[in-house]
């Protein structure tokens, strides 16, 4: 596929691809053209970075994780930093704070909502009526 279908798939911008192939997260296949063709499995390559982008995560540590992620067996880390260590713990701390705050306000939206529709249903309408 080109870069405009991998774009649209995946939503993210065709700018941004050329970044990860910058970057060396990505490499499409040349043609004899120059023309660049990206393969099936980059969409599912591009949407895990994009999920760890908007993890925070750098994309010098992505490029690290990347042939990780797509191991079914246990991870093997050859040579292990402990810098790395400890940044990835401090990332997965702030996920799980933002999961939680996350999850609070999909309640409360939830709640509200759920207030919405008993007012829609009018005074004295059960609980079960309202939402036939």
């Amino acid at each position: 596929m080109r870069i405009g279908e991998l774009s649209e798939r995946t939503q993210v911008p065709a700018r941004m691809l050329r970044y990860y192939e910058e970057q060396g997260l990505i490499t499409p296949r040349r043609l004899d053209n120059g023309y660049r063709v990206y393969d099936e499995r980059l969409v599912d390559r591009v949407l895990k970075i994009r999920g760890l982008l908007d993890a925070g995560i750098p994309t010098r540590i992505i490029g690290d994780m990347l042939p990780c992620l797509n191991q079914p067996q246990e991870i093997v880390v050859a040579d292990p930093d402990p810098q790395l260590r400890a940044m990835l713990e401090r990332e997965r701390d702030r996920m799980t704070e933002r999961v939680g705050c996350l999850t609070d306000t999909r309640d409360r939206l939830s709640r509200y909502i759920e207030a919405l529709e008993r007012a829609e249903a009018g005074p004295g309408t059960a609980p079960d009526e309202a939402a036939s």
